[in-house]
């Protein structure tokens, strides 16, 4: 395979997505719709090496329902990646670049519950900007139906997420947008959708769901949006070989 991409270009990151100690892929995130399992990570690895860095998210983290923490420190020696799932605390988040990430994805912790209603956390976000610098910090705004959805997808916040993104841009360098809409189902994602977003903040978004062509890839470039690239890598929609050369 060729060269790592250049930094200066949007960049393309492969997804590792752990469940119980196996990569996975699932459909809009529901464990019931696992799509792809595969053990040999270091296989993985060796693939997506060329294209720099990664995208590791803990999914049972995510959802509470455990960890993989040790799996993460072995990946983390072995590729650079930018790693999220389940880091609900400023502890967390050092203790996970301590390790060697470089960058970290919060999304939950950002938003409360009170009288009933989601709210942002700005207790939570001025400790953690005071605590790790806002170059290394990516908030996740995963929505379905523009609505911001927390805790692995399973609670929508009915927050919107054009005014969130706005909002929230002081308190990171970059989103990562999950259109949970599309995740995980090889019909192709909504370029509009995150056109839209990039009009709306100033910082860089990285996109996710849905994105299945190399076309799709190309748009999101055109206004400088990075890909995170799962589904349609782990069943050949999208040649790796074909990605490096784009």
């Amino acid at each position: 395979m060729q060269k790592v991409r250049d930094r200066d270009e949007s960049m393309i990151y492969p997804c590792i997505d752990l469940l119980g100690g196996k990569v996975v892929q699932l459909v809009q995130g529901k464990a019931e719709n696992k799509k792809v399992e595969i053990e040999d990570y270091d296989e993985l690895i060796k693939k997506f090496k060329p294209f720099g860095s990664i995208q590791l998210i803990d999914l049972d983290a995510a959802m509470g329902k455990g960890n993989n923490y040790l799996l993460i420190k072995e990946i983390l020696k072995k590729i650079e990646c930018r790693v999220g799932g389940g880091i609900r605390t400023v502890a967390k988040a050092k203790e996970v670049l301590g390790l060697g990430a470089i960058k970290v994805i919060i999304g939950s912790s950002v938003f409360y519950k009170e009288n009933g209603d989601y709210k942002i956390n700005n207790d939570f976000l001025n400790n953690l900007i005071q605590k790790i610098p806002k170059e290394k910090i990516i908030i996740a705004i995963d929505s379905i139906k523009q609505e911001i959805v927390i805790k692995g997808w399973k609670e929508n916040t009915g927050l919107n997420i054009f005014k969130t993104a706005k909002y929230l841009e002081s308190y990171c360098s970059e989103f990562l947008a999950t259109y949970v809409d599309k995740e995980g189902m090889l019909q192709g994602t909504d370029l509009d959708f995150f056109k839209k977003l990039a009009n709306t903040t100033k910082n860089q978004i990285t996109a996710a769901g849905g994105i299945t062509t190399l076309k799709e890839i190309k748009e999101l470039e055109k206004i400088n949006i990075n890909s995170a690239l799962g589904m349609a890598i782990y069943t050949n929609k999208i040649d790796l070989r074909e990605l490096l050369n784009i």
